[in-house]
């Protein structure tokens, strides 16, 4: 079995150090009950798609050479000044916009179907959806008793597989603590922490795009 890739490795490493990823008991929005909780703002949840998008354009442009606009929904309509619900939406242009919607993890994906939603409202074009982390489970059952994930159904809501990507997976953070363990690096918490994370996998775990 091939290692882990290296940044993936370092991603975990920062995420865990500045608290962005965390090990316990946390209750997801969707009341599950989840051993561990990965939150990479650095702002209040309200706002930090801010953060993501902002620092998304500026490595595109220093590093990439692209030039990339950002734009972010507000929570509440304003009435006065630009007014609107999104700021950074070109006001009277011709041009189509195509987007890509970044978040940093999706439990259930409603915040991202409502960024989708407000981007079609102001004439734009989702072609797809970048998350930092894919939880690789289910949240609810169709009717036809299949399981389904958040990435599944933006993807049929975007038109079809390979729209929404992943920076990192549920089964990269199982094999960094796999990894720590075979090393003899792992405290006794991370110890629990892997196997917790396994049977969790067991009871909500589903395969997702590779």
């Amino acid at each position: 079995m091939s290692p882990l890739e290296s940044y993936k490795t370092q991603l975990l490493e920062q995420a865990a150090q500045v608290g962005a990823l965390k090990f316990g008991n946390f209750t997801l929005k969707s009341g599950r009950k989840s051993p561990y909780f990965f939150n990479a703002g650095l702002m209040s949840d309200a706002y930090k798609g801010i953060s993501l998008a902002a620092c998304t354009a500026l490595v595109l442009a220093s590093i990439h050479g692209r030039d990339v606009k950002f734009a972010y929904d507000r929570k509440e309509t304003k009435d006065h000044g630009e007014g609107g619900s999104v700021v950074g939406w070109p006001l009277g242009g011709k041009d189509k916009w195509r987007v890509v919607v970044v978040d940093d993890v999706m439990t259930t994906g409603l915040a991202a179907s409502i960024a989708i939603n407000h981007v079609t409202q102001q004439g734009g074009e989702v072609v797809g959806v970048v998350q930092l982390l894919d939880r690789e489970e289910f949240f609810e059952i169709d009717e036809q008793g299949r399981k389904v994930s958040s990435v599944m159904k933006l993807e049929k809501l975007l038109g079809g597989k390979g729209k929404v990507r992943s920076v990192l997976k549920m089964r990269d953070l199982v094999k960094w603590l796999e990894e720590k363990e075979a090393r003899g690096e792992s405290s006794e918490d991370e110890k629990r922490s892997l196997q917790a994370l396994r049977e969790y996998r067991d009871a909500y775990g589903i395969t997702t795009s590779l």
